[in-house]
């Protein structure tokens, strides 16, 4: 297969550009690397220098206007984007940002694995679906994409069970 489209950055409307930088900053470690000057407060975000930015948060310009933030859910969400995910270097790297997050105080709504990524749920200030991640090895899930893509092992979302991570990963075709 020849090389396609690929998601380059994403902006996420917020209420309050505050709260979302040090959210996003403090709890997913992305550094601020530009903010626009003219026409809106808008913060630009990337997860290393080879980026000139992944994120962008762009706040609203009435945040009164919208009414408290909605209850994530994976399954029941209106139309629009469900979740982002958000994929660190390596499983050692992604435990200790999951350790982080819950020392922020951030509950994770669904802690499971997947047929090709391991994975933390969680929300944003604004009550976006955000998902931590870190992705298995390509011969784990490579045979059968299909089949791991609908692979999910449900697991602890508190305690010290919620940062256990066996390596004994389960492949599929």
């Amino acid at each position: 297969m020849g090389k396609g489209p690929s998601v380059n950055h994403l902006v996420i409307s917020v209420r309050d550009l505050e709260a979302s930088h040090r959210w996003y900053t403090e709890i997913l470690g992305f550094e601020q690397c530009g903010e626009m000057t003219h026409t809106m407060k808008m913060r630009f975000y990337r997860g290393s220098e080879d980026s000139h930015h992944d994120l962008a948060l762009a706040e609203t310009g009435n945040p009164s206007a919208y009414g408290p933030p909605p209850e994530w859910s994976l399954i029941d969400m209106p139309p629009g984007i469900n979740h982002v995910a958000i994929a660190y270097e390596d499983r050692e790297t992604w435990l200790e940002r999951l350790k982080a997050i819950k020392a922020k105080g951030v509950d994770f709504k669904i802690r499971g694995n997947h047929g090709m990524t391991h994975s933390a749920y969680i929300t944003d200030p604004d009550g976006n679906g955000i998902e931590v991640l870190y992705n298995l090895p390509a011969e784990v899930w490579s045979g059968d994409v299909d089949a791991a893509l609908n692979y999910f092992e449900f697991l602890p979302n508190d305690g010290d069970a919620a940062f256990e991570d066996p390596t004994d990963y389960q492949h599929f075709g």
